[in-house]
């Protein structure tokens, strides 16, 4: 296998990123593509040696592209600890879990966790309106029914807000937590792919505005979603 590092220019946005990382995907022999923003590079995985003139060709035209280093250890793409990129995660978790405390005093944790859902499902969703035109296709990099269906992707903000206000007035409750344990199921599929598949792409839960990577904080924050989903589901069952 062969490892080169190329340097790009005209990336701007997580959109660039996204695809130039699926084109780069597509050019014959490339086995695995990491693209960062950051450093405006991409790390590229082959099964022998390919011509710079074929990625570029790859490429639409606004993207430009050089041979750094071949056959190399790929350098690091990380800008500081893990821990500070997902920063922006845990302090949103933290208001959320806060406000949902506040709201639910006094009351079951039925009602914590349903007002946590509410607030969590308003919150992610606004922030992936903050780059909307960008977010499906981001998303698209790792959830499988968005990669297979692209008007998901577009609708998907929009389906967050609605089992966000659903879970906060208690409208349809069982329905709203079937359609969570449902979507958030299979974006976790989508991650544990991707971690197991150790590529480096942006995690899309906080749209594409905040840079955030994808780890198991994100397949943590999926888990507990769906864990609270399953505990209210069976709670108003019995």
């Amino acid at each position: 296998m062969k490892t080169s590092t190329i340097k790009i220019s005209g990336m701007t946005c997580s959109g660039c990123v996204q695809t130039v990382t699926q084109a780069l995907k597509d050019v014959n022999n490339v086995i695995k593509v990491s693209v960062s923003l950051d450093n405006k590079t991409a790390i590229i995985e082959s099964k022998n040696d390919i011509q710079i003139e074929d990625l570029q060709n790859a490429l639409p035209k606004k993207y430009k592209i050089k041979k750094e280093n071949a056959n190399q250890p790929p350098p690091s793409t990380k800008n500081g600890s893990y821990l500070a990129k997902l920063y922006p995660l845990f302090l949103i978790l933290f208001y959320i879990t806060t406000s949902s405390i506040i709201m639910s005093w006094h009351k079951t944790l039925g009602g914590f966790m349903m007002n946590f859902m509410g607030l969590f499902f308003i919150v992610f969703s606004f922030f992936k309106f903050l780059d909307y035109k960008n977010f499906p296709k981001s998303f698209s990099m790792y959830d499988p029914l968005a990669k297979k269906l692209s008007i998901y992707g577009w609708l998907y903000p929009f389906i967050e807000t609605f089992l966000g206000i659903m879970f906060l007035f208690k409208i349809q409750i069982f329905l709203s937590l079937f359609f969570t344990i449902i979507i958030l199921g299979i974006t976790t599929i989508g991650v544990i792919k991707t971690l197991t598949n150790k590529e480096e792409i942006q995690c899309a839960c906080l749209g594409t505005a905040i840079k955030l990577p994808m780890t198991v904080a994100t397949l943590i924050e999926n888990g507990i979603m769906i864990v609270m989903a399953i505990i209210t589901f069976i709670q108003l069952s019995v």
